[in-house]
């Protein structure tokens, strides 16, 4: 439980610095990059695995590369599922979201672990 409340802060964490960077991507305030952050990690947890498994044939076709695009839509479901978290751009912010998200999370997690 707590390994999931620390992903969902650094997630949080990574949405609002995601929100200062041009890629078109808009977050009201930390309690919606929170709410988004909840969202994106139980959007993760259940729809992920399943859109994975439908798409796994593409998947492995393009050598992997069609699981950013699933990403991609997890990000943008997520956007849709929260206000005051929203994308100017369309899939085009939803992707290149998911590159920094992932890239932002996983130098947070290590930071994380070396602190505590």
């Amino acid at each position: 439980m707590w390994e999931f409340i620390i992903a969902v802060l650094i997630t949080a964490i990574s949405l609002v610095i995601i929100a200062q960077l041009p890629l078109g991507i808009e977050v009201d305030g930390f309690n919606k990059a929170l709410i988004a952050g909840l969202v994106f990690g139980v959007l993760n947890a259940t729809v992920h695995p399943v859109l994975s498994f439908l798409t796994f044939p593409i998947t492995f076709l393009t050598f992997g590369l069609f699981s950013l695009v699933i990403n991609a839509i997890i990000f943008a479901l997520a956007a849709l599922l929260v206000e005051g978290f929203s994308l100017k751009n369309g899939f085009w912010s939803a992707l290149l979201g998911t590159i920094v998200l992932s890239f932002l999370n996983y130098l947070l997690m290590n930071v994380f672990r070396a602190i505590f």
